[in-house]
C-alpha cells in the first residue's frame, strides 16, 4: 500500500508561508506542516492551524540558521554575536559531539521549543529539523529521551531512495546515489532506534535532492513513482516572495511554484485515482514501545 504525507516546512516563517499552508491544505494535497515556534509569524501560523483541525502540525526544530527560544546568553556555544543560531550545521554538529556544555545547551533549547509548541495546545504530529539538523545523533538521543514527556510519536528520517527519485526526475543520478551512500547507514540506525522507542518515522522521503525546486512538474512525477510504504514529500511553499535577508527562504527557492504544486486540486484527484492514501504521521497504526 502507498501512503503519502505531504509536508510544508517553515510554517510560521512569514505570512506568505502561512497563507500557502492554509490554501494548499484546504484545496490541494498538503496534509501536514512543520511549525517554527520561534519564527516571526508563528502566532499567525498557530491561529490558522486552529481553524484547520484536519491539518496535522509538527515541530520544525531550529538549532541552526534561526532564532532560539531561550535567551542567547544561555546558549553561548550555539549562537553567534547576533543572538541567532549559526548558519553552519557542520560546525554546530562538531560542537555537539565534543563539547558537553554545548550538549547541555542544546537539550535546554530543544526542551524550550517543545514547551513552546505544547503551549499552543495543538496536537504534536511529528518532529523534524531545520536543515534536517535533528538527524544529529545527539539530537536523536534527546528526542527519544524527551518523547514520553512531550508525546513525541513521530520523527522524520531524511533518507531519499535514489533510484525511485531518479526514475521520477531522470536527472542527477550520481548526486542522488552519492548522497544516499553518505547517509544511508546513519539513517538506518536512526530509524531503528526511533522504532525501538515506539516512535513512528517515514519509510521514504522525497524533496531532499530537489529542495526549493519542487515545482508542479516535479511533484507530479514523484506522485507517479511512489514506492510502497509511507512516503513523505516535503516542500517550502509561499504565496509570494517577501523582503528581508533574515527569516527568509533562499533566493534560489521556487516557493511560489511549490505552492502551486501543492494547491492544485487536480493533484489530489490524481492521488485518489492512483490509490495513494493521503495521511499525516498521526494516522499511522500504533507501534509497540519500551517507555
Amino acid at each position: 500500500m502507498k501512503t503519502l504525507i505531504v509536508t510544508a516546512d517553515d510554517f510560521g516563517l512569514s505570512a506568505p508561508v502561512n497563507e500557502a499552508v492554509e490554501a494548499a491544505h484546504r484545496r490541494g494535497i498538503l496534509t501536514t506542516a512543520s511549525l517554527m515556534v520561534t519564527a516571526p509569524a508563528a502566532d499567525d501560523a498557530v491561529a490558522r492551524a486552529r481553524r484547520l483541525p484536519t491539518l496535522a502540525v509538527g515541530l520544525h526544530l531550529v538549532l541552526v540558521d534561526g532564532r532560539p527560544a531561550l535567551p542567547p546568553e544561555q546558549l553561548p556555544d550555539l549562537v553567534g554575536p547576533d543572538g541567532r543560531f549559526r548558519r553552519d550545521p557542520v560546525r554546530a554538529g562538531v560542537k555537539l559531539f565534543f563539547l558537553p556544555r554545548a550538549r547541555r545547551q542544546a537539550e535546554a533549547e530543544v526542551r524550550a521549543q517543545l514547551e513552546r509548541f505544547r503551549a499552543t495546545d495543538l496536537p504534536l504530529d511529528h518532529v523534524d529539523g531545520h536543515h534536517h539538523f535533528h538527524q544529529h545523533p545527539v539530537i536523536v538521543d534527546l528526542l527519544i529521551k524527551l518523547a514520553p514527556e512531550f508525546g513525541i510519536k513521530a520523527v522524520r528520517v531524511p533518507l531519499e531512495p535514489p533510484l525511485y527519485s531518479w526514475r521520477a526526475q531522470r536527472e542527477g543520478l550520481l548526486r542522488r546515489c552519492s548522497g544516499w551512500l553518505l547517509s544511508a547507514n546513519r539513517m538506518r540506525v536512526m530509524r531503528r532506534r526511533l522504532r525501538a522507542a515506539g516512535i513512528h518515522c517515514n519509510d521514504h522521503i522525497f524533496g531532499l535532492y530537489d529542495s526549493g525546486r519542487m515545482t508542479p512538474e516535479r511533484v507530479a512525477r514523484f506522485i507517479e513513482h511512489l514506492p510502497d510504504g509511507v512516503s513523505e514529500l516535503y516542500c517550502h511553499p509561499a504565496t509570494r516572495r517577501w523582503p528581508g535577508a533574515t527569516d527568509n527562504l533562499p533566493e534560489s527557492y521556487l516557493c511560489v511554484e511549490e505552492f502551486n504544486a501543492l494547491a492544485d486540486p487536480e493533484r489530489r484527484a490524481r492521488l485518489e485515482r492512483l490509490g495513494v492514501r493521503r495521511a499525516a504521521f498521526r494516522d499511522q497504526p500504533p507501534l509497540s514501545h519500551r517507555y
